[in-house]
């Protein structure tokens, strides 16, 4: 059973003075959406009957098919902390349909529930932990965005270095009055770089949760005079902002199933576990223009600044690889993907990785062995003299690995999988048409 019912919902927005609600969506980019409505129309849209023009959204429906359906979850139901007291403003998270009751293909949201039901009907709950990383940086006269920092902070600095404490302090506040359960907040490696983490959630949750953060970070550092921004790489020569994804599995017991004390190998993890690793380092290539979806993203996934890019797993610290597994067992026994960046579409990214594992897990595939002792980060991928192969590079690289992977296209379903193809090698075209400033400074001269 959810947490709430229609009933619920009209009467609490009654008892809070509830003005306005906000029926959010994302399309497939990880773009947030919303269209707003005051509370004498809450009840209309709680009967599934408000409609948006699906044509204007990109990567949605053509203009002949423009009609679509915003369906509310009723358990997102939040009221803005952040909003007046009066007049309050709340949101509904909604799933997209189309005229005739059928749940839109085009859908992130409609993707990762497919694939949390193939878990479960495997007899799996998915488990999920963001780390989420970002930058506040000032705003010029006109009020727009700036890379400038007045700050000089470090990993884990406080205040008077972290400038920015007070702000952290007050997203973490409202974030937890929305319901969030915030285990960390700090200052990350580069100036003006924060991270927080919050608790694990159910996988849909944790998806809905992702999005949640995104758009409250944004809001209150606008309300004290900054930009948040989940670039992957804002600046050059220093640290990018990743989304590391803590991921595990638990049976209809709520055991943990990756954990297993009589581990042969000695690293705590169950058959399962391995399992699900390999079948995730197997389609690695192909879901890393879902996970890294800017051409920016791939200048966060260079040797030197504590990003991963080598395929393979280490058993604990290994910063260079794409996987790792946290020392906490138990409970939380669980893998870390550390390649996915901030602007991934938490959907997509989070149905690519279960439906990858859980490849994995029914194909009985075999895990290669971990990386130990010290990597050398070279750009052959040397260590010790044996090759690790690199995950993709550009987002040139990543479009090819998506386009030779058919479980990436499974698990999108033609529609997204298409559009997205489409717009990523416009994207990535336009890129390679550029003339940069490196390039005129270093050759206009010479040549």
């Amino acid at each position: 059973m959810g947490k709430y019912n229609k009933e619920d919902i009209l009467r609490m927005a009654e008892e809070e003075d509830v003005e306005f609600i906000r029926l959010q969506f994302t399309d497939i980019f990880g773009m947030l959406k919303n269209v707003a409505i005051t509370h004498s129309q809450l009840e209309k849209a709680l009967d599934n009957r408000c409609m948006f023009d699906g044509s204007s959204i990109e990567g949605f429906v053509r203009d002949d098919e423009t009609d679509m359906y915003l369906y509310p979850d009723l358990d997102t139901f939040e009221i803005f902390p952040w909003r007046p007291q009066q007049g309050k403003v709340a949101r509904l998270i909604c799933d997209v349909h189309r005229p005739g009751g059928a749940p839109f293909e085009g859908d992130p949201r409609y993707v990762l529930k497919k694939v949390l039901k193939s878990a479960k009907d495997m007899g799996y709950d998915c488990c999920v932990g963001p780390e989420c990383e970002f930058f506040l940086f000032h705003l010029n006269d006109e009020g727009l965005p700036t890379t400038i920092t007045h700050e000089r902070a470090g990993y884990f600095d406080v205040g008077p270095l972290d400038l920015a404490e007070n702000v952290r302090r007050d997203i973490v506040l409202n974030l937890e009055e929305m319901g969030f359960g915030v285990e960390a907040s700090h200052h990350e490696i580069a100036p003006a770089q924060h991270e927080i983490d919050f608790h694990y959630a159910q996988g849909l949750a944790a998806a809905d949760n992702i999005m949640t953060f995104k758009m409250a970070v944004k809001t209150i550092a606008k309300r004290h005079g900054l930009h948040a921004t989940f670039m992957p790489k804002p600046k050059e020569g220093v640290n990018g902002s990743g989304m590391h994804i803590n991921m595990s599995l638990f049976d209809e017991r709520g055991k943990n199933v990756f954990e297993d004390p009589k581990d042969n190998a000695g690293y705590g993890l169950s058959k399962l576990a391995y399992q699900f690793i390999a079948g995730i380092l197997n389609h690695i290539d192909g879901m890393t223009l879902l996970a890294n979806p800017l051409v920016n993203s791939y200048k966060r996934l260079i040797p030197g600044y504590d990003a991963p890019i080598y395929k393979g797993w280490a058993s604990s610290s290994s910063q260079s690889c794409v996987l790792r597994i946290p020392t906490s067992r138990g409970d939380s026994t669980r893998i870390e993907l550390r390649s996915p960046d901030s602007a991934m579409n938490p959907y997509l990214t989070l149905a690519a990785i279960l439906a990858a594992g859980l490849d994995g897990i029914a194909c009985h595939a075999q895990i290669p062995d971990p990386v130990t002792g010290k990597l050398y980060r070279t750009a052959s991928g040397q260590k010790d003299g044996k090759d690790l192969q690199p995950i993709p590079r550009t987002l040139g690289e990543a479009i090819e690995a998506y386009k030779a992977d058919p479980l990436i296209r499974r698990v999108l379903g033609d529609h997204i999988y298409g559009k997205y193809l489409k717009a990523k090698q416009e994207e990535w075209q336009q890129f390679r048409a550029q003339v940069t400033d490196w390039e005129i400074g270093q050759y206009l001269y010479k040549y």
